[in-house]
């Protein structure tokens, strides 16, 4: 599942490196991408990359996994956001996690592209802190469905952290495992964006809690729907 807004540039090279993962292992699969209200070549592109389109009208990423969950076919169900690039280790470390018991999982990140300095040290230190207390990013997520219906989906009251609620959703149900191997995703917003705006705005969500994460109005830095030109 692919939830995507306006990504006509980032989203081929995800599809891409997905169908290619999933085409190493011997299992059916499907790529479907939830276009939620783009107003671009998202839908498009995605259907000439042959994967399935979900057109729901939320700008809500939470409601986007959702609606793909829902519409999935599968028993397992994987999440990669549309600027995110995977292997077929993730594809095989997700389904060995789950053979062998979790209930679902995830993987650590890097970034694409050249970042700032500033940058660097400070998703040095998020992501040792926030895998190191077995969290899943939203880049990438795993689960069968059923653990997905028993930890009640992403939870649809936020609009940012739905990943973090859903973790922990997870993890109260069994073991949750953080995969080696990172996933590579896009820097762009620390590309685009201040060292300030981003720290005053992520500052906002820590300080403000679930009330600022369920205002859209206040989530500018996730759904002000600025892209890069192109990817680095």
């Amino acid at each position: 599942m692919v939830p995507a807004y306006n990504e006509e540039l980032e989203l081929p090279a995800t599809l891409q490196s997905i169908a290619r993962s999933a085409d190493s292992i011997p299992e059916e699969y499907e790529i479907i991408v939830v276009d939620d209200a783009s107003t671009d070549a998202t839908a498009e592109l995605a259907r000439q990359a042959g994967a399935r389109v979900v057109a729901i009208d939320r700008r809500q990423i939470a409601a986007a996994r959702n609606a793909g969950a829902r519409s999935a076919r599968g028993d397992v169900l994987v999440f990669v956001d549309a600027d995110t690039r995977i292997k077929s280790h993730h594809v095989t470390g997700a389904l060995a996690a789950l053979r062998e018991g979790c209930v679902g999982g995830g993987a650590r990140l890097i970034t694409d592209g050249e970042i700032p300095r500033w940058s660097r040290i400070s998703i040095f230190v998020f992501t040792a802190i926030y895998f190191g207390v077995n969290l899943g990013a939203g880049a990438f997520l795993f689960t069968s469905r059923a653990h997905f219906e028993a930890a009640g989906g992403f939870d649809e009251q936020y609009f940012a952290g739905e990943e973090v609620y859903f973790s922990l959703a997870l993890r109260r149900l069994g073991r949750f495992r953080i995969l080696r191997e990172p996933i590579v995703t896009s820097g762009r917003k620390l590309r685009m964006y201040s060292a300030g705006y981003i720290l005053w705005k992520t500052l906002a969500i820590v300080l403000g809690g679930p009330n600022v994460a369920r205002s859209r109005q206040r989530l500018d830095l996730w759904y002000d729907g600025k892209r890069e030109k192109k990817p680095v």
